[in-house]
């Protein structure tokens, strides 16, 4: 693996490691607060991480944004992508959210050969539909299965973060990481608390500690995924996402004392095995013929 693809990929495992136990965060908050407040507060809270060390080296002036409209889509993008996921995470366990989130690295690779023309062949398009079968099959209705609501929410928010780190990818052309960053949790502070100002529920002094939390594994997380996807093509750091079921089952069961069914692992292995696919085709393209 290049010295570019390895960092790519490490920074994906931190980040992801990250964001799950922020995820589980955000789900505790979402069983006490409206969505566009648990995103404020998440947004809010992960500033003075980022904007404290970048003081303390000087680093303010990459703050500076050079085209702030495309950055204002990702904000929006993103309040919708974090809004559906935490519905999703109020009324499902957290892998069970997370199996069909999985599908979101198959949709970044196929929405990047579509507006970033990235190359992407005819088994890895075979793969992406396997993984859309998996998500089909997660989402059938059934008793025991992951409600119809949650898993719709679920599967926005997957296309909406997709779309996002199409964006986010662009601008990394051009953009520090810092600007990215800081615009992307500013922007969503700013209009997620605008909204959210009209209901808003006084937080509960014991959880201001655990925003705090929320704030500074957000922070970790965000700089650490868009340095991943800085640092190597998106088909090949984007499975990485994967290990987050894995985290996913491992705090469910910990916090929840909550396991996934089997329909949900059914469906839930065929993404994963589809998303591995299109990563170890990207890392080994087959040679053009004759």
């Amino acid at each position: 693996m290049q010295s570019g693809s390895a960092k790519g990929v490490l920074a994906m495992f931190i980040a992801v490691a990250a964001f799950s136990f922020m995820d589980a965060l955000l789900k505790l908050f979402a069983a006490h607060y409206p969505p566009m407040q648990v995103i404020f507060l998440r947004a809010t809270a992960s500033l003075p991480f980022l904007l404290l060390p970048l003081w303390w080296r000087g680093g303010l002036a990459e703050l500076r944004p050079t085209r702030p409209w495309l950055h204002l889509v990702r904000a929006l993008l993103g309040i919708l992508m974090l809004g559906t996921f935490i519905i999703a995470l109020r009324d499902a366990p957290l892998a069970s959210v997370y199996s069909v989130y999985m599908f979101a690295p198959l949709l970044i690779a196929a929405l990047a050969a579509w507006f970033l023309r990235e190359r992407v062949d005819a088994g890895c398009w075979i793969a992406i539909v396997v993984g859309f079968l998996g998500v089909l099959v997660i989402l059938q209705p059934r008793p025991e299965g992951l409600p119809a609501a949650a898993g719709f929410a679920a599967l926005v928010s997957a296309l909406c973060y997709a779309v996002a780190v199409l964006v986010a990818r662009v601008l990394t052309r051009t953009e520090h990481t810092a600007a990215v960053v800081f615009s992307f949790l500013g922007l969503m502070a700013v209009i997620s608390g605008a909204f959210a100002l009209r209901g808003w529920i006084a937080v509960e002094p014991s959880h201001w500690v655990l925003v705090a939390a929320a704030g500074a594994t957000g922070a970790v997380g965000q700089h650490y995924i868009t340095l991943a996807f800085k640092s190597a093509p998106a088909a090949v750091v984007a499975p990485v996402e994967y290990t987050a079921l894995l985290w996913g089952l491992g705090i469910d069961w910990v916090f929840w004392s909550v396991s996934p069914n089997g329909t949900v692992l059914a469906g839930a292995a065929l993404v994963v095995a589809a998303g591995v696919y299109v990563a170890w085709r990207e890392r080994h393209p087959a040679a053009p013929a004759a």
